[in-house]
């Protein structure tokens, strides 16, 4: 079937997405090792470089900028100094900050990557993980409320890191609500809260996540295994779509008792961080494009590639995402 990719990335323009969850700051360390400390059998790292990013569900709204949609952010954030740097980092890279609710009973997550030589060598989390109190749950989805009325979303995403800001209680509101206004909804999930998103249009886990969440032992490649897992998770959370992202085995994606899978491209691989963030991201501007599943699994497989190939979390580029898709519809 033809299409026309590059109507389909001008779509993209006119979109504005909700992106609900768990922020954060990727901060990367970047220097030398030259020699093993003395003190233990540990490099030692000289420091030449500091570098605050937005991450986590931040990152997803960057991917979504990045292909020319609106996105807006909203998350709960502590009202610390990190909490002041996360929103200079907003404004620095012309995201709103009408989603961010501060609050003095909240920590700003800090992800702080060591690299050396484009060697990850260590990370350091700095983060509380407990869910949103009552009270700050109850004046999170005021303030959700509040957006939806402000904003015409055309899909919301929940990306979720298991950091406590998204709850059961949030999801059943969210998804309800988006139900009402017909606004389809998508999930990144974690293990927390894997089986509460009832009623979602798409959700996404990746190949250990999906076999973890139902406690099942799928082998890796064994497509038709797969799809009877992702049958009983789709059936289970009255989904439409199941998208499961398989690493070096490239995607998959189920819909109503079919199924499509696509292989991974070959390419050097950096960096595996955020690549669930971008795949998340295109297919929710895909989504709200309407486009078929199988396209929408084709674009998300390559956008995914292509933020593997640098090094740290970077968002997609839309213009080389544009010309690989051509590429693959041409052949």
């Amino acid at each position: 079937m033809y299409t026309d990719i590059q109507a389909v990335f001008d779509q993209f323009n006119r979109q504005q997405l909700l992106i609900i969850g768990d922020v954060m700051i990727d901060a990367y360390m970047w220097g030398k090792v030259e020699r093993i400390s003395p003190e233990a059998p540990v490099p030692v790292i000289s420091v030449s470089k500091r570098e605050n990013r937005l991450g986590g569900a931040a990152n997803v709204a960057l991917n979504v900028q990045a292909l020319g949609a609106r996105a807006v952010m909203c998350a709960v954030i502590g009202d610390d100094s990190k909490g002041k740097v996360f929103q200079n980092l907003l404004k620095k890279r012309e995201l709103t900050a009408q989603g961010i609710l501060v609050s003095n009973k909240r920590k700003t997550t800090v992800k702080t990557r060591v690299i050396s030589n484009n060697q990850h060598l260590l990370r350091i989390d700095d983060e509380w993980s407990e869910a949103l109190t009552p009270d700050l749950e109850t004046a999170f989805m005021a303030h959700i409320d509040v957006l939806f009325d402000k904003n015409n979303f055309d899909a919301v995403i929940f990306e979720d890191y298991d950091k406590g800001n998204i709850t059961p209680a949030i999801i059943a509101h969210v998804v309800a609500k988006s139900k009402k206004l017909a606004i389809p909804t998508l999930v990144d999930p974690k293990k927390r809260n894997f089986l509460n998103y009832n009623g979602v249009t798409l959700f996404k886990p990746n190949f250990k996540e999906i076999c973890e969440g139902l406690k099942i032992d799928i082998p890796k490649g064994d497509f038709a295994a797969l799809h009877q897992g992702a049958e009983k998770l789709r059936n289970q959370l009255n989904a439409k779509h199941i998208m499961v992202t398989l690493s070096e085995l490239g995607i998959y994606i189920s819909t109503e008792g079919s199924y499509f899978q696509m292989p991974a491209q070959v390419r050097d691989i950096a960096d595996v961080s955020g690549a669930g963030d971008t795949v998340i991201s295109v297919a929710a501007c895909c989504l709200a494009a309407k486009l078929a599943p199988e396209l929408i699994a084709k674009i998300s497989n390559i956008a995914g590639g292509l933020v593997c190939e640098n090094v740290g979390v970077v968002p997609v580029e839309k213009d080389l995402l544009l010309i690989e898709m051509q590429n693959l519809l041409k052949q």
